[in-house]
């Protein structure tokens, strides 16, 4: 069995006021991966992500790109033990 993690990820660019927390939604959602996104007052987005190494591999590729209208310029990614979120949400 895949043990679970849980990435706590830093998006940087311009990701704020483009759909970049509901289209990350989408895309965690879509890959079965639990926790949330929300806006920092630097501009930037903070997302943790729970699930598998696989899937949360392919979640932090799609950070890089992000949605259409987005220009990431930066994606960091710290790995801790999962805390067993059971949905994805967006807080503000």
């Amino acid at each position: 069995m895949d043990q679970k993690l849980l990435y706590k990820i830093v998006v940087t660019g311009r990701v704020q006021g483009v759909g970049f927390r509901w289209s990350a939604a989408r895309e965690a959602i879509n890959r079965d991966i639990n926790g949330f996104a929300r806006n920092s007052s630097d501009g930037s987005v903070y997302i943790e992500a729970e699930g598998k190494k696989e899937q949360l591999d392919s979640f932090v590729e799609w950070c890089n790109k992000g949605p259409r209208l987005s220009k990431v310029e930066a994606v960091t990614v710290n790995v801790y033990p999962a805390v067993n979120y059971t949905e994805f949400r967006i807080e503000h």
